[in-house]
């Protein structure tokens, strides 16, 4: 079926058999997903594979932490009540570059992000100001993170107390308590960096907005929001 091959090159083969038959019933197509996991394997049609990077470590500082208080929290039921925000690294060349991102947890859109090439206080910030800037979101705000000390930094905990932002952080040695930015930097990774080559921060800075702007947040079908991108999801709630 052409309209396999259309769904798959669209997504610049970052779909799977599961992702491509949820597309064709969104769009009113009936067709079994065995039918479409068969075709898409006999036209050679594989999603671009994965490979997960771990963030790099570094020294902790002796910084007050705050308990999880997503575990005792109900889940969002519309945007801006809970947040959560991660840091992972990219290999480029021979060095490292870092990545701050900000995910609302309702919808999983990414309002807020920033490239860098050095890991400070400065990138967690700099995505956790974008964010604010965007969605300007009311008091009692729940942001979770993990136990970094960027996040623990007294200049982030000055923002987030200006803003009357709730700090919750992961237990340790529980990477699953911020799995659902996890899941966004394992995408970001298979879907766009495993499969390209960047010569400059300026380049892979270009590239990460398109990927966040154009697919993740406006294209990109997630099973949590029954198979909707977070900005249709958080149209139609």
């Amino acid at each position: 079926m052409l309209k396999i091959r259309k769904i798959f090159n669209d997504s610049e083969g970052r779909y799977g058999s599961p992702k491509v038959y949820q597309s064709l019933r969104n769009q009113g197509i009936r067709v079994g997903e065995n039918r479409v996991a068969r075709l898409m394997r006999e036209w050679g049609m594989k999603a671009r594979s994965y490979r997960i990077y771990r963030r790099l470590l570094t020294r902790r500082a002796v910084l007050r932490a705050w308990p999880n208080y997503r575990l005792a929290t109900e889940k969002p039921v519309a945007i801006n009540q809970q947040w959560s925000s991660d840091v992972t690294y990219i290999k480029m060349g021979r060095k490292n570059v870092f990545l701050a991102v900000v995910l609302d947890l309702f919808s999983r859109r990414i309002v807020g992000w920033k490239l860098e090439a050095s890991l400070n206080g400065e990138l967690s910030r700099g995505a956790l100001k974008q964010a604010l800037q965007l969605r300007s979101p009311p008091p009692g705000l729940l942001l979770h993170t993990d136990r970094g000390t960027e996040f623990r930094a007294l200049r982030m905990r000055d923002m987030m107390t200006r803003h009357q932002i709730v700090h919750s952080m992961s237990r340790p040695g529980y990477c699953t308590d911020n799995a659902e930015v996890e899941s966004f930097f394992k995408s970001l990774k298979g879907e766009l960096l495993h499969a390209t080559s960047f010569v400059t921060l300026r380049q892979l800075r270009h590239h990460i907005k398109q990927y966040i702007e154009r697919f993740y947040n406006t294209q990109r079908l997630h099973s949590s929001l029954g198979y909707r991108a977070p900005l249709e999801f958080e149209g139609a709630n």
